[in-house]
């Protein structure tokens, strides 16, 4: 957590320091033509995490990787050629594309919340780009703000909500569009409308269902295997996932840090999943902070199916 938020003018400085932030962890605010993003390394669970932990975010839902061209997009998803011609015509800009993940694509778990599909976006505005190239990685980023409040259009409404939060806010000055991008899922031969936003797309047949993208309100991923939760001990053939002073079979922090928990929720049910066990059981974790974002999607994984 941040001591102190600056705001820098959008400049080469500051995107140089917004690039030294970003390759030590931390995520900074940045303009995008939609809204302001809060950006970070999306190969880097626990910068990742720290996104939840200022935003405050009461569940993990799949987050957009944001990268400088469509050549990098393909290195880390699978792109149908009916994915490839609207990333040709509408990138960069306001158009988030969800494709099947490449395997070994290094994007952090916590990104694509367990799913086998990643959510991308080429945007336009220039001082994204330039923190894109700066920091040559991918960056995940949703928007600016703390969860729930109105999302941000200018560097002051980013301060408002995320002031000693985040280091730094890169100042662009305000959005052009002021909307979320349009979100289209292109993975089974068909293009599906997931979130309406500033690009209309012809041929979007149908609203998907379940959690692919941001701002979707369903199911998300969940093991396979009956799932038990605040548990102190392993029952008969279950894997237990500890915290803090319950080990189990894997620990998601051993020492009760929730910024590593969270960085290492989905690695650890999909490995309790594919374990020889028939049952998972987790610690229990204390909802605060970013406990609640980690308790909320146990409860969602552990729900009757």
């Amino acid at each position: 957590m941040a001591e102190t938020t600056r705001i820098l003018p959008f400049d080469v400085e500051a995107i140089a320091e917004a690039a030294r932030l970003i390759a030590s962890g931390q995520p900074v605010a940045v303009a995008t033509e939609t809204v302001y993003g809060l950006a970070a390394d999306a190969t880097n669970a626990e910068a990742v995490a720290r996104i939840y932990e200022a935003k405050r975010r009461p569940s993990f839902n799949p987050l957009i990787v944001h990268v400088p061209d469509l050549a990098t997009a393909e290195r880390i998803g699978e792109f149908s050629a009916e994915a490839r011609e609207l990333a040709e015509r509408y990138w960069p800009g306001p158009l988030t594309l969800v494709v099947p993940l490449r395997t070994n694509a290094g994007i952090a778990g916590l990104v694509t919340a367990g799913l086998s599909t990643i959510a991308i976006r080429v945007p336009a505005h220039p001082a994204m780009q330039a923190l894109l190239r700066a920091a040559d990685r991918p960056l995940a980023a949703p928007s600016a703000n703390a969860s729930g409040s109105i999302s941000p259009t200018k560097a002051e409404h980013v301060m408002k909500t995320l002031c000693g939060r985040i280091p730094l806010i890169v100042d662009a000055g305000p959005t052009e569009r002021g909307l979320e991008s349009t979100i289209l899922a292109a993975t089974d031969g068909r293009i599906r409308l997931l979130r309406h936003g500033p690009i209309d797309v012809e041929h979007a047949v149908e609203t998907g269902k379940g959690i692919e993208a941001p701002g979707q309100l369903a199911s998300h991923y969940a093991p396979s295997k009956p799932l038990r939760l605040n548990a102190a001990e392993a029952e008969a053939d279950e894997f237990l996932i500890g915290f803090g002073e319950v080990s189990g079979a894997a620990s998601l922090s051993p020492s009760g840090n929730l910024v590593e928990a969270a960085a290492r929720l989905f690695e650890l049910l999909h490995a309790a999943d594919e374990s020889d066990k028939s049952g998972i059981a987790v610690a229990a974790v204390p909802n605060d902070g970013l406990g609640a974002a980690i308790n909320d999607r146990l409860r969602r994984a552990a729900a009757p199916r």
